[in-house]
C-alpha cells in the first residue's frame, strides 16, 4: 500500500511538472499593435500642437518634445 501511494505521488508530481512547463510559454505577454505605447510630440510653447512625429513647431519653429 505504501509503495503504491509513493508511485502514485511520483506520477502526480511528474504530471504537474510537465503540464506547467508547457503553460509557461503561453502565459508570456505578447504585445499587439493596440498595446504599443503611442509616442506624441508637442511644442513647449504651444501645447495645442501635438503630432506623432518629431520635428519643429509650425507656429514658432521650436523643436517638438516628447509628451509625457
Amino acid at each position: 500500500m505504501k509503495k503504491s501511494l509513493t508511485v502514485f505521488g511520483f506520477i502526480l508530481l511528474a504530471g504537474l511538472m510537465f503540464s506547467s512547463c508547457g503553460s509557461s510559454s503561453s502565459k508570456e505577454k505578447q504585445t499587439t499593435p493596440m498595446e504599443v505605447a503611442k509616442v506624441e510630440y508637442t511644442c513647449p510653447m504651444h501645447s495645442e500642437v501635438v503630432t506623432d512625429k518629431p520635428g519643429d513647431c509650425p507656429k514658432c519653429g521650436m523643436p517638438l518634445v516628447e509628451k509625457k
